[in-house]
């Protein structure tokens, strides 16, 4: 097989393999995924604790009190497209493959930023910088459990459907 017929079949997967062979992911379906996802979790914030999304999430960057829902949903929004990029990079490197599978995996990310973000570094981020909306230490809320397994649902679920398209 020549050179050209090698390169005309490949695929047009926008996936990237490193040194090592592994596949990194598509970091493209991991931003998109990470926003939907963010943007849902954002809707059910809104819906069941809404100072939740506009002081607690602002104030992380000083951008609150006075509450602002707007803010705190783009900070977050932008939070979920940085841990989609993660999520990617995770998913390809240990080669998880299949809608349900990378659901799965989704929602175990869900559950680990829940604990790793949520629960531990937020109190005491929001407690650092003086917010009126930090929580106690640790902070395993379970309806904040609730949303970030939703977030990786979503996350995985828009990542299946888009890592080979985008």
């Amino acid at each position: 097989m020549s050179t050209d017929e090698l390169v005309s079949g490949m695929s047009t997967a926008t996936e990237t393999v490193g040194g090592t062979g592994e596949s990194s992911g598509n970091w493209q379906a991991g931003v998109l995924g990470g926003i939907v996802g963010a943007l849902a979790m954002g809707g059910l914030v809104l819906a069941m604790s809404p100072p939740v999304l506009a002081v607690a999430i602002p104030s992380l960057y000083g951008l609150a009190p006075p509450p602002n829902p707007v803010v705190g949903m783009a900070v977050h929004v932008a939070h979920g497209a940085v841990l989609g990029v993660i999520f990617a990079a995770t998913v390809g490197t240990l080669g998880i493959e299949g809608t349900a599978r990378q659901v799965g995996v989704g929602v175990g990310w869900g559950v680990v930023t829940w604990i790793g973000l949520a629960a531990l570094l937020m109190p005491v981020w929001l407690s650092v910088v003086g917010s009126p909306a930090s929580p106690p230490f640790p902070n395993f809320a379970p309806p904040s459990l609730l949303w970030h397994v939703v977030y990786g649902a979503v996350l995985g679920g828009v990542y299946a459907a888009t890592a080979d398209r985008l």
